[in-house]
């Protein structure tokens, strides 16, 4: 696997409203760990990096601007504007990434990048979305599936799944579908060194 030189690492919704318990059970107690891992990485290289905050319209959530909640964990904020490259704040209301202000393809484009590697919460939720938007809109999408973590989730006909399940579902659909290489957290640290 390549890393390229300005490879950009997009970090998504990592914020303090995820620790709220509504949300349930959580699968990867590692995620934090190994985002934190690659942000350092990618500061220490100078690549590019994107923050992404979830500025949710719904009320009583917990990621609502105002909300405790809406910020970043600690270990995030306390690294951005930490590095010697190229760093961004997108803010949306929606799961992708691509649909937040300022607009994520246009700056992506405008520094030249053509491949990105998304890290974050939630799995299944805005992070497969991202991905997913950004494989059709021509980015080499890398999804280091264990740098991020995702909840237990309850679907129509009585159906769940646990966050372990989900995680795999996304895993293989981002995958096989050709959206994005599921890769791990060790093999782009490596190849990004």
């Amino acid at each position: 696997m390549e890393i390229e030189e300005n490879a950009a690492l997009i970090v998504v919704d990592v914020q303090k409203g995820f620790e709220d318990p509504s949300w349930g059970r959580r699968d990867n107690p590692g995620a934090e760990g190994n985002m934190a891992a690659l942000i350092d990485r990618w500061q220490e290289t100078g690549r590019p990096v994107v923050f992404v905050r979830h500025d949710s319209v719904q009320q009583g959530s917990p990621l609502r601007p105002g909300a405790e909640g809406n910020g970043f964990k600690d270990f995030v904020e306390g690294r951005r504007g930490g590095g010697a490259g190229p760093e961004v704040l997108v803010t949306k209301t929606v799961n992708s990434a691509f649909h937040g202000e300022p607009d994520l393809d246009a700056w992506l484009k405008g520094a030249g990048v053509g491949q990105v590697v998304i890290v974050g919460i939630q799995t299944n939720m805005c992070n497969e979305t991202t991905a997913r938007v950004g494989g059709n809109l021509g980015y080499d999408v890398l999804f280091p599936v264990d740098a991020m973590h995702t909840f237990d989730l309850a679907g129509p006909f009585g159906w769940s799944r646990t966050a372990e399940e989900l995680t795999r579902a996304t895993a293989v659909s981002l995958h096989g579908g050709g959206f994005a290489r599921v890769v791990t957290t060790e093999e782009v640290l490596v190849a990004a060194g």
